[in-house]
């Protein structure tokens, strides 16, 4: 009997000194285990607006001087003249230096019948941020007794500050009409809404464009006062939320 067990017993033996053997000489034999990680990846997408309307506390506007004279230095001298008188009648209203920029100087020739040259014109032209913004009549009636006889590119809109606190303002109200539609449209659907995990803007420029440069008559000293309306601006956003869905 003990014949007949030996050689499974040297086979076993065997085998079991190999393993050790194997394991002294090239360390723990490895193990693998896979890890599988699924992402839901079914999202849920609700867009939501938020509107601001304010009164603008910002106008930008410009205004002109352009002169016609035989020479080009006769009519530079007219438009330079000129353009200083509205520059210091500006400044005198309390409008700083750095609020005003010269934004157009050209010189064209003017040609007769025989398309001869006949004289020069020469343009300039500033433009202003008025602020504070109730100053706006009293530049553009300043800007015309002085010279000025361009007016126009009127615009408004705000400064810095007020402009951040009335985009955070439109976000709140965007995010929150995002929200509320969200839940809407998830109990009308039957649908269960996780986390949000994805947020998108999309301002909108909703301020009016500038009025184009207009021609303005010499200044009357019997003409009624200037009278533009600053009126309301609005500023809005749209936002996007993705919410998981299970």
């Amino acid at each position: 009997m003990f014949e007949s067990l030996k050689k499974p017993l040297v086979l076993i033996v065997s085998f079991f000194i190999c393993v050790f053997l194997f394991i002294k000489l090239s360390g723990p034999i490895p193990f693998f285990v896979n890890s599988v990680q699924t992402t839901k990846t079914d999202l849920f997408h609700v867009d939501g607006v938020g509107k601001i309307t304010s009164a603008p506390d910002v106008a930008m506007m410009s205004v002109g001087v352009t002169k016609s004279a035989n020479t080009i230095a006769d009519a530079q001298n007219q438009v330079n003249t000129a353009a200083n008188q509205v520059i210091d009648g500006i400044k005198n209203l309390g409008i700083d230096s750095k609020n005003i920029q010269t934004s157009n100087y050209s010189i064209s020739p003017q040609y007769n019948q025989n398309q001869s040259i006949s004289g020069y014109s020469v343009s300039e032209n500033l433009d202003i941020t008025v602020q504070p913004i109730d100053k706006i009549n009293a530049v553009i009636d300043a800007s015309t007794k002085d010279g000025a006889n361009m007016v126009g590119q009127v615009s408004f809109g705000f400064s810095d500050n007020l402009k951040k606190d009335l985009e955070q303002k439109a976000r709140d109200l965007a995010v929150q009409d995002a929200k509320d539609k969200a839940n809407s449209l998830a109990q009308a659907a039957g649908i269960h809404l996780g986390q949000i995990v994805d947020v998108v803007e999309n301002p909108t420029d909703n301020n009016p464009g500038p009025r184009p440069l207009m021609m303005a008559a010499g200044a009357d000293k019997s003409a009624a006062p200037t009278n533009i309306q600053t009126g309301e601006n609005t500023i809005s956003t749209t936002i996007t939320l993705s919410y998981q869905i299970y």
